[in-house]
């Protein structure tokens, strides 16, 4: 099983990143599939799912109306787009694959959000 982020770097604030995850060795389409984030000193929180099925979302209230997260089950992948970005989002972001009892990690990218 891997999950192998992409995409974090350093933005000013008010700019935008787009996170990706590549997913492989597990059957992707039956996972929900999360975003996490650890910034330092702190514990790890969740920003946003989207589920296997439907593809109902959910976001931490943080970041309503400014992230979107999406998937793509024709090519095992799932996405964070990251719209006005604020210091406060500097964290470490983790790709994370659930289904009941059965988590994966990715390594994690970090992201950067200074002036």
């Amino acid at each position: 099983v891997q999950l192998v982020e992409s995409g974090g770097g350093l933005v000013q604030p008010g700019g935008s990143l787009r996170l990706s995850c590549a997913a492989s060795g597990f059957t992707f389409s039956n996972y929900d599939m999360n975003w996490y984030r650890q910034a330092p000193g702190k514990e790890r929180e969740l920003v946003a799912t989207i589920a296997s099925a439907a593809g109902s979302t959910h976001y931490a209230n943080f970041v309503k109306g400014r992230f979107t997260i999406s998937r793509d089950n024709a090519k095992n992948t799932v996405n964070l787009q990251m719209n006005n970005l604020k210091p406060e989002d500097t964290a470490v972001y983790y790709c994370n694959a659930r289904r009941e009892t059965r988590w994966y990690w990715g390594q994690g990218t970090q992201v950067t959000v200074s002036s």
